[in-house]
C-alpha cells in the first residue's frame, strides 16, 4: 500500500492519497482544485491509476478538484447524497465501501453534525474525519446543515468509539499539527473532553465565528464537484462528462423544465407590480456587477436550501417564491429542489438576469421602475 498527506497552504485542507500498489489503483480524499497538478504528478511518479475521488462533505472553504480530475484521469467523485450534489458519480450513504484492488477497502461512516452531509472515512489502523473531528478541536456547526447536537452524537457515539490507537487525520488543520488519535481527543480536545452534550451545544453555540471567506463561491461549486455550474448546464456535449454519466448537466436542467414553472422577465415585473412575492437572486456575489435587482433578496444557490426556511418574508408554502441567476440554468434546478422540499408556488425567470437587462431600458423609457 502507499499513503500520502498533503497539504494546501491557502485553504490549510489536509488532502490524502491512498494506493493499492499491487494493482496501481488510488483514491485521494478532499482534493483542492489547485493543487491538481501535484496530484497529477504524484499519480505518474508511482505509476498510479485515480479510481475514486472522494469528499467528506461540501466545503465552504476551497474548491474541491474532483470535477477537474474526472475529467482528466475518468475516476469517480463521490459525495454524501446528504449534501444534496448535482453530478457526483456516486453519492455515498452510511457504510458504502470503496475498493482499491483485492487488498485495500475504505468505508465511508455518516458523522453529521459539521454539516448535514459529512463523513468520515475508515482505513486499516486509521480515520479521516474531514471536518467532524479536528486536533484539538471540531467544525463549526452554523451553516450548511450543522447542527450542534448531531456533531455532539457523531463524534461520542461513532468515532470515539473506535479503538483509542485509532489515528486521526484531520481535513484541516491551522497549526502545524498533522495527526493525532482517538485516544488523544478523548483526553485532551478542549471541546470535548469530559463535556456533557449540553456543555458542547453551548460551546458550539458561542463561538461568533466569521463567515468563511469563500462560502458562497466555494459551496455551489462543490455541490457541482468544483466544475462551475452554468459552464457545466451550458455544456451539450455529454463527451466531457464521461462514463458512468446518464445525463450531463445540459440534459439535467432540460430534464427538470419540465417539472418547474417557468416565467418570462415581463411576467415578473407585472406580478412585483401587483402582488407580494418573494424574489431570489441566486448568483454569486461576483456576478453584481453585472448588476442587481434592488428588491431581490441576495442568497446564492448553494446555500438556498440550508436559508430558505429563514426568509421572514416566505410564510408558508404557498408563498410566491420568484428565483433568478445569470442565464435561467441554476435557477430551474432550484426551483425542482424547492418543489421536492414541498414550496408550492415556485417559478424560475426565463433567461436570468441577462434576459432582465435586455428589457430593462424598455420600461424605463415607458417610466416605469424596473429595479
Amino acid at each position: 500500500m502507499l499513503f500520502k498527506q498533503l497539504f494546501d497552504v491557502e485553504s490549510s485542507t489536509l488532502t490524502y492519497l491512498i494506493a493499492d500498489t499491487a494493482s496501481s489503483e488510488a483514491l485521494l480524499i478532499d482534493p483542492v482544485d489547485t493543487q491538481i497538478d501535484t496530484y497529477k504528478a504524484l499519480l505518474k511518479e508511482y505509476g498510479l491509476a485515480l479510481k475514486y475521488s472522494l469528499e467528506t462533505h461540501v466545503h465552504a472553504d476551497h474548491i474541491t478538484a474532483s470535477g477537474l480530475l474526472r475529467r482528466e484521469l475518468n475516476c469517480k467523485t463521490a459525495v454524501s447524497q446528504q449534501c444534496d450534489p448535482q453530478n457526483a458519480d456516486i453519492k455515498i450513504t452510511d457504510w458504502d465501501k470503496f475498493q482499491l484492488g483485492d487488498e485495500e477497502t475504505i468505508i465511508a461512516r455518516a458523522t453529521p453534525g459539521h454539516t448535514k452531509g459529512s463523513v468520515s472515512f475508515l482505513w486499516r489502523d486509521r480515520v479521516f474525519t474531514g471536518d467532524s473531528l479536528l486536533i484539538n478541536g471540531c467544525g463549526r456547526t452554523d451553516f450548511q446543515g450543522g447542527d450542534a447536537g448531531s456533531l455532539y452524537d457523531s463524534i461520542t457515539n461513532l468515532l470515539f468509539n473506535l479503538p483509542d490507537e485509532t489515528l486521526v487525520y484531520p481535513g484541516h488543520d491551522y497549526k502545524g499539527f498533522r495527526v493525532s488519535s482517538i485516544g488523544q481527543e478523548k483526553l485532551s480536545n478542549p471541546r470535548l473532553a469530559g463535556k456533557r452534550r449540553t456543555d458542547f451545544i453551548e460551546i458550539m453555540d458561542n463561538l461568533n465565528l466569521p463567515k468563511p471567506r469563500l462560502i458562497d463561491v466555494a459551496v455551489p461549486a462543490n455541490i457541482y464537484c468544483g466544475i462551475e455550474e452554468e459552464e457545466a448546464t451550458q455544456s451539450s456535449d455529454l463527451a466531457t462528462f464521461p462514463a458512468p454519466y446518464t445525463f450531463s448537466p445540459a440534459q439535467l436542467v432540460a430534464k427538470v423544465k419540465p417539472r418547474v414553472t417557468e416565467i418570462t422577465v415581463q411576467e415578473v415585473h407585472t406580478l412585483m407590480s401587483k402582488s407580494d412575492v418573494c424574489l431570489i437572486d441566486l448568483r454569486e456575489e461576483n456576478e453584481y456587477a453585472d448588476g442587481v435587482i434592488d428588491e431581490a433578496l441576495k442568497i446564492p444557490r448553494g446555500v438556498l436550501e440550508f436559508k430558505i426556511n429563514d426568509i421572514e418574508k416566505i410564510t408558508n408554502p404557498d408563498t410566491q417564491i420568484i428565483l433568478f441567476c445569470r442565464s435561467g440554468n441554476r435557477s430551474a434546478l432550484a426551483a425542482d429542489s424547492l418543489n421536492s422540499m414541498g414550496f408550492k408556488n415556485v417559478m424560475s425567470m426565463i433567461g436570468g438576469y441577462q434576459e432582465w437587462e435586455k428589457y430593462k431600458n424598455i420600461y424605463k423609457n415607458n417610466g416605469e421602475n424596473y429595479g
